[in-house]
């Protein structure tokens, strides 16, 4: 206990060296800045402005208040962390939750990690930060991705080592916002599962899209389900045992137990097609430069 009571005046001693204008830290080179920058420092929580950069949207009102609640009985336990602006003003970088749900509770100060930042590694740190957490929604972490991939300019195998995701990962995510925003909405409510908004990603008419999307919601379609229903949709020659189109053949087992695998590692679409003889080939289809040099480098590792 003696060791947190220290720890939390020595927070409030260092609130006090950044509200002097003679110590106004700016850059890490300046005096004292070795004081404060990388250490917790108690902030008034007044002097700190809301992150524009901050990818979340949807803030759960029953769970800021059980968040308040614990605030209220046992403080802040992790500290959030803040960039700064100007003289005693600072700008939220990670920590939006504890800072609303400190502000519930009517605390007048806040214990902060104080960054130098620009504006762009703040909307990196903002974003990263956010698709590490675990209570985004899909749709969240999708256009945390693209903001990042947008606004800092970075490719996706970039993006990929920056936040130690599977490239395929971001691929799946980002694929999400070609949804309708009817059914991008529908998932962020907690109607449908990304299982299920990756299925109808392969419904070009978003009108189709929205179809099937209200019959998955009101029949509580599985996302199994939804792919039996999304395949009967682009396939319903074979529901209604109706020909085969000339040339048509089935593709023998071997095959399409790998196309899923394939097509997960390449992120991308792969046509096969192959005989009962165990013949065929395989079709890789590019749109650009980028994505030929990403593809090959994937199957030839240069």
């Amino acid at each position: 206990m003696a060791k947190a009571t220290k720890k939390q005046a020595l927070g409030r001693g260092l609130s006090a060296l950044l509200k002097d204008p003679e110590n106004d830290i700016q850059s890490v080179s300046d005096k004292n800045a070795d004081k404060v920058i990388g250490n917790v420092v108690e902030l008034d929580i007044e002097s700190i402005e809301m992150n524009p950069f901050q990818p979340r949207s949807n803030f759960n009102d029953e769970a800021l208040e059980e968040l308040a609640s614990s605030i209220r009985e046992l403080g802040i336990i992790q500290p959030i962390t803040v960039r700064k602006l100007d003289f005693n003003k600072f700008q939220l970088v990670s920590g939006e939750r504890r800072y609303r749900a400190s502000k519930l509770v009517g605390l007048e100060t806040i214990p902060a990690y104080i960054r130098i930042a620009n504006d762009q590694e703040s909307l990196e740190m903002a974003l990263v930060e956010n698709i590490q957490r675990q209570d985004l929604d899909p749709i969240e972490i999708a256009l945390s991705y693209q903001r990042l991939i947008d606004e800092i300019q970075i490719t996706q195998e970039k993006l990929s080592d920056r936040v130690g995701k599977k490239r395929s990962t971001i691929t799946n995510y980002l694929r999400l916002l070609k949804l309708d925003p009817i059914i991008q909405t529908g998932m962020r409510d907690g109607f449908i599962s990304m299982g299920h908004g990756r299925a109808l990603i392969n419904i070009d008419k978003k009108k189709d899209q929205i179809s099937i999307y209200e019959k998955i919601v009101s029949d509580g379609l599985s996302v199994r389900d939804t792919e039996q229903l999304v395949k009967a949709y682009k396939e319903p020659e074979s529901q209604t045992g109706a020909p085969k189109k000339k040339g048509s053949k089935d593709v023998p087992g071997f095959v399409s137990k790998s196309i899923e695998a394939i097509k997960e590692h390449l992120s991308a679409k792969v046509d096969i097609s192959a005989s009962s003889n165990g013949k065929g080939k395989i079709v890789i289809p590019f749109h650009s430069e980028e994505e030929f040099k990403r593809i090959k480098k994937l199957l030839t590792g240069e």
